[in-house]
């Protein structure tokens, strides 16, 4: 498999040759205004640029995968330039009839047996934070990729580390996982994604897997950078474990 960060939660993963875009969000930088209630008021969303082309990206992309809806995961440039015949996995019903009334006409629900082209896409839980925040956050997925001839993949999604991350990880023993982990926080309600202490207890429960860190430095309230993040694997001895990519970065398994 090939994994392909390209910008936040933006992702492409090339699985037994099939091509999947993972939460796009694709507009040009500064394209929204930030967050509120967060960090970086005087800067727009995105932060940063996507490190290729539009084109390049969703180029030949068999399948795309929604985790949930939020701006920063689906955005309007991505209901603009993906083909309304693409087929799109979603969480939920709900999910679903929104994508649908944005024209796509090929939106399946996630379920723990989807199979996609032989690639079996099991949907995973999540929490979107802790306590309070969780009913302003809303729902989230995440998803395993399973197939004989690949190692077995876990994208979180946008979630904190709790006993379900636990759950998910000892049912299915993956050996690459993506985390979300810009610790992105409003200005009270704590981590709405993992830190880097959930990401230390993610390599704690597998520490035989490679752990991909993306959803960094990108959307305003972000409060965990890559150079903190690494500094601090470094300190706990763990860099050959948890990868922290540049925009535009690949990683072959």
């Amino acid at each position: 498999m090939n994994i392909q960060q390209i910008r936040n939660a933006t992702i492409v993963v090339e699985y037994t040759g099939k091509k999947f875009l993972i939460d796009p969000f694709l507009a040009e930088k500064g394209t929204y205004p930030p967050f509120p209630n967060s960090l970086r008021q005087d800067q727009n969303n995105p932060l940063v640029s996507l490190p290729t082309s539009i084109d390049t990206i969703i180029n030949n992309v068999d399948a795309v995968i929604l985790t949930h809806l939020h701006l920063d995961h689906w955005d309007d440039t991505a209901k603009e330039v993906l083909p309304k015949e693409i087929k799109i996995f979603v969480q939920n019903e709900e999910d679903a009839k929104e994508v649908r009334n944005a024209g796509f006409q090929n939106v399946v629900v996630l379920q723990e047996d989807t199979v996609f082209e032989g690639i079996q896409l099991v949907k995973t839980k999540g929490e979107h934070g802790r306590g309070e925040i969780l009913k302003f956050a809303g729902l989230v997925c995440g998803v395993v990729f399973k197939h004989t001839s690949e190692k077995t993949l876990y994208v979180a999604g946008d979630t904190v580390w709790y006993d379900g991350i636990q759950e998910e990880i000892n049912s299915h023993k993956p050996d690459i996982i993506v985390v979300n982990g810009g610790d992105n926080q409003f200005l009270q309600g704590g981590s709405l994604v993992m830190g880097k202490d959930d990401i230390y207890e993610v390599h704690k429960a597998a520490p035989y897997a490679k752990i991909i860190s993306v959803h960094m430095e990108a959307v305003n309230h972000w409060t965990l950078s890559r150079e903190e993040l690494k500094s601090f694997i470094e300190e706990k001895g763990i860099s050959s474990h948890v990868l922290v990519p540049e925009d535009g970065q690949s990683y072959t398994f």
